[in-house]
């Protein structure tokens, strides 16, 4: 089992974020889910991400709405079936 050390990796509860980083090509790389009322996900951070974070919370970020949708439902599924 590999450890995650918490200095290597973005946290955020908020999932239309942690969505379009998906579609920027992030993975998710773990749930803490366990507190049952918010998942928190967990994205390995790089060089880029603090740039898509900004883009994202200054309306900047644009992503295709199909692939949100589809990464949308694929993060749900992965909270609320694991």
């Amino acid at each position: 089992m590999e450890i995650l050390l918490e200095k290597d990796y973005f946290r955020t509860s908020d999932i239309c974020l942690s969505t379009s980083l998906c579609c920027c090509g992030y993975q998710i790389e773990a749930v803490d889910a366990q507190n049952p009322s918010k998942a928190v996900f967990l994205i390995k951070r790089d060089e880029n991400l603090d740039d898509l974070i900004r883009l994202y919370f200054t309306h900047q970020l644009k992503v295709e709405p199909l692939s949100f949708f589809n990464f949308l439902k694929e993060i749900k599924t992965r909270i609320y079936h694991t």
